[in-house]
Parts: C-alpha cells; sequence; structure tokens
C-alpha cells in the first residue's frame, strides 16, 4: 500500500544522530569507519556505523538489548555486536549480532533461546572471534557480576554464517575476570571530537504547533524547546530527566509542561513561550498525565501506579479521562479489574492552573476491557468531535505482548461499544486524530493511518529519513493531512500526506 507521507521539514538533526546520546563508539583498524551504540527507551538499542569523513550513516541495526561490545572484522565489511542484560530474576540474556556493513541486514548467532550477555569482543584473526560472556545466571554465584567466560569462535567464512548456529559447546570456556565499564563518556568524547555539530538529543515525548509557526518539543534531558520558522532553535531549558506532556495556554504566551519524574512527586511547571522563563511550578501528589481538554484548557488526569496497566492520555476530551483499578479487597469473579473513567471538565480556575479533578469527581463509565477475560492495558488516545473515543493499548500477558496483543479502538463513551478494533503486533507509542484520519505511531518504526469512520488502513509507512529507519514516539495532527513527528533520536518531522 503506497504511502503519501512526506517530510517536508527535519529539526533537531546534527551528525550521528540516529542513535541518540552514545553508549559505546569503536573505529576500525584503518580509521575509516566508526560504530556507535545508543541507548534509548523506544526500539531498545540502536547501532550506527558512519564514514568518519562525513559521518553519514551507513548502515543502522537495532539491538533488543544494551550493547556492550562491538568490533569491526580485520578484512571483511562485518560488524561484531555483543549485547545483554540481567533479566532481574536469575539469567544474563543477549545477543551476539553480525552486521553486513555492505547488505545492512545483520543476524542473531547464538542458538540458545536467551543467548548470552555479551561483554567484550575481539577478531584474533579473520577466522578467530575472541568472545567475553556474562555466566548464564547468577544462581548461588556472587562473582557472576564480575566474572565471565570467554571462549573463541572459529567460522571459514564469516559472511556465510547463519543465525542461531554458535552452540553452547562452542561458548563453553574458561573463567575469567570479566569487567563491565561504563563507556559513555569515551563514546561522547570520540563523537564531539569528529564534529562540533554534534547534541546529545534523545527520545521526543511531545510535540505541537503555535499559530506563528512555531514548534515546541519535550524530550528526554530536556524540559521543553522551542524551534522558530526559519528552522533555527529559539530555545531550550535543559533537565536531569526531562518533560513529557506539553499543554499550550490559549493566549500562546505561556505553556504547561508535565516533567518525568520516576523518583519524585510528579510535577508540573509552566514556562513562558518567548523567553522560556519558569512561571509556576505546581507538585501533585501521585502520576498524572497532563492533557489539553477539547476547549483548549489543562487537565491533569489520574495515571495510575507503575504497573497498574499504563497510562491512559486522552487529548481533546470533554472529559477527563483515566483507566479506575478496582480495589482488591472489592473485587469479586463478576468485577471488573479496571474502568474507563471520566470527571466533568469545568470551567478552569481564573488563575489558569490546570482542571484537577478529585478522585470523588470520576464516576465509571464501562470496563476498560470489552473482551471478557483479557485484560487491557493503556496507551495514548484522542476524544473525535462527535464524542467518542480513539486510543490504543495492549492486551495483558504474563509472557510480554503477543502477536496481536497490541489494539487501537474506538468506542461510544456512553454504552462502550466498540466501534471498530485495529489489531496489530507492536506498542502504539503516540496517536492523534484530524477530522478524517487516526494516526498511530509504534515502537518497531510504522506509522499507519487508519479510516477514522471505519477502522480501515489508509495506508501505512516505516518511518524513514535519509533512507535511514527512524523510530516515531511522538505524534501531532496540525491540521488535515499535517503530522508533527517526534523520534527515538531527538529529531522532529514536519510531515504532509497529501
Amino acid at each position: 500500500m503506497n504511502s503519501p507521507l512526506r517530510i517536508d521539514r527535519l529539526l533537531g538533526d546534527r551528525p550521528c544522530a540516529e542513535v541518540g546520546e552514545p553508549a559505546l563508539a569503536v573505529t576500525d583498524d584503518d580509521g575509516a569507519l566508526l560504530a556507535v551504540a545508543g541507548s534509548g527507551e523506544f526500539g531498545a538499542a540502536p547501532v550506527g556505523v558512519y564514514d568518519v569523513g562525513d559521518l553519514g550513516c551507513r548502515a543502522l541495526v537495532r539491538s533488543g538489548y544494551p550493547v556492550h561490545a562491538m568490533a569491526f572484522h580485520p578484512t571483511l565489511p562485518l560488524l561484531a555486536i555483543g549485547t545483554g542484560r540481567y533479566d532481574g530474576g536469575y539469567f544474563f540474556e543477549g545477543e551476539l549480532l553480525l552486521l553486513d556493513l555492505e547488505t545492512g541486514a545483520a543476524v542473531s548467532l547464538i542458538e540458545h533461546e536467551l543467548g548470552r550477555q555479551v561483554l567484550a569482543l575481539e577478531w584474533l584473526t579473520g577466522l578467530d572471534l575472541r568472545v567475553l560472556m556474562a555466566p548464564p545466571d547468577d544462581w548461588q554465584d556472587k562473582d557472576a557480576w564480575s566474572e565471565g567466560h570467554v571462549a573463541v569462535v572459529r567460522r571459514p567464512d564469516w559472511r556465510a554464517v547463519p543465525a542461531s548456529s554458535i552452540t553452547g559447546r562452542e561458548l563453553a570456556g574458561p573463567r575469567v575476570a570479566a569487567p563491565r565499564p561504563d563507556n559513555r563518556q569515551d563514546a561522547r568524547r570520540t563523537v564531539t571530537g569528529l564534529s562540533a555539530d554534534w547534541d546529545p538529543r534523545r527520545d521526543v515525548r511531545a510535540v505541537e504547533e503555535l499559530s506563528d509557526g512555531r514548534i515546541l518539543a519535550t524530550l528526554d534531558g530536556t524540559q521543553a524547546e522551542s524551534w522558530l520558522p526559519s528552522g533555527e532553535r529559539q530555545w531550550t531549558v535543559p533537565d536531569d530527566t526531562g518533560g513529557r506532556d506539553i499543554v499550550v495556554a490559549a493566549d500562546e504566551l505561556s505553556i504547561w509542561v508535565g516533567l518525568v519524574r520516576p523518583d519524585g512527586p510528579q510535577t508540573v511547571v509552566r514556562i513562558s513561550s518567548e523567553d522560556w522563563a519558569r512561571l509556576e511550578r505546581l507538585t501533585l501528589a501521585g502520576p498524572a498525565s497532563l492533557v489539553r481538554c477539547a476547549d483548549g484548557s489543562p487537565a491533569i488526569a489520574p495515571a495510575g501506579r507503575i504497573g497498574e496497566g499504563g497510562r491512559l492520555r486522552v487529548r481533546r476530551g470533554s472529559q477527563v479521562y483515566t483507566r479506575e483499578i478496582e480495589p482488591e479487597r472489592e473485587r469479586t469473579p463478576e468485577t471488573a479489574k479496571a474502568w474507563l473513567a471520566a470527571a466533568d471538565v469545568q470551567k478552569p480556575p481564573m488563575t489558569g492552573h490546570p482542571r484537577h479533578p478529585t478522585n470523588r469527581e470520576f464516576r465509571r463509565l464501562f470496563p476498560y476491557s470489552w473482551v471478557p477475560g483479557e485484560t487491557h492495558l493503556a496507551g495514548p488516545g484522542v476524544e473525535t468531535t462527535d464524542g467518542s473515543l480513539v486510543y490504543a493499548g495492549t492486551v495483558q500477558h504474563g509472557a510480554g505482548l503477543q502477536p496481536g496483543g497490541s489494539f487501537v479502538v474506538r468506542r461510544d463513551v456512553h454504552i462502550g461499544q466498540p466501534r471498530w478494533v485495529f489489531r496489530g503486533d507492536r506498542r502504539a507509542t503516540d496517536l492523534d486524530a484530524d477530522a478524517e484520519t487516526a494516526y498511530i505511531a509504534y515502537d518497531d518504526g510504522e506509522i499507519v493511518a487508519l479510516d477514522l469512520q471505519d477502522g480501515t488502513v489508509r495506508w501505512r509507512r516505516h518511518l524513514t529519513v535519509a533512507a535511514i529507519p527512524a523510530i516515531p514516539t511522538a505524534l501531532t495532527a496540525t491540521g488535515a493531512g499535517r503530522l508533527l513527528v517526534g523520534t527515538s533520536d531527538g529529531r522532529i518531522l514536519e510531515c504532509s500526506t497529501g
């Protein structure tokens, strides 16, 4: 299906943009190629390979685990990539990836289902790869976090190695010291040494447009920033963690920003849109989403505790919506575990502060899941002009997201009956709609446009920037067929679909 999505303007571009914040950087023996591994919440860890001369991206792959080691093959156009992490229980899992720099294809080489956490790599010859790995697990092994196993894997032709073909027997080796160095500072020095234009931008969380053409965004590590129509950045407010939600005040002289505070009280600030001065700061009692209501006023919706089902954030609502959990003591086998609840949007206080309904003001509308036996987790959403809701979510499963376990649904707010349901395999990162189309961004890089009336696919496209895949992490419909898209590498795209 042909996609009409066109990128009209690109903000926040810079050398090595595709990897965001660098975590590890290595060069080949000739110093002609640079491999940079990044880190990020969306799309896991990217690895980009760049020509040192112009820092043009030659290949890009995304790992499902943090990257700990990389090594260029001495003669072939190959990059070995070692990844992994502790699973939180017993196992050190990960992958040994082999990236072909000519084709851009990557294969995962370890046969075991959990793989191994790979900590260091070294090509001893063109045939022999030395691999240092964490132990398989830390069960009754207090030294598992400082020691590992080393093995040498030999192949006559590494370009022809099949996926999952390195056996556990080949990876068996002696126990040795296995330090876990933090390479982020060295990686940043390497990249900045090659280009003064590099900027450590990370996941874009929200994007909005002002009537004068300025673009506002929140990012990891930045409370908010403003871009002029000329493409120059007007101002930026640094932050240790960053901003999440944006609501523009009716007069556009200030903006409300919800800040990411994982280890402290939820905070909302009001910032001048002209000179980025902080005007106010509100501290909330619990996790919340900052939303723009249908009348343009800001509101604060309870988001629930981490692990209680995700964060419901409904834009342009005539009501404030939340996903409400049935208390355990009140729950029966016939009772829904979660409900969609709403509170009326009253006239904002004279101070212009966001409307903040109390728990007692919320009334239950209907069970959050419309499928018996399924528990539906929350995601981004929007209220349509006729008052129905279009929102994304996932089906809870003990083994994680399952095929078909992601959904976008349009529901009548009076009875909860779905008008249509669109199923998928990936988690939605953001969602918005214009008068005719719902646009959904996914964590594998795809943007899907659905007919708002019946949920059929109008078009779908995996996002690319200069032919390199990108992950959309924020999406706002600014008009009919016009989109703002923020990416996991800190770029902002002005797009049209006409």
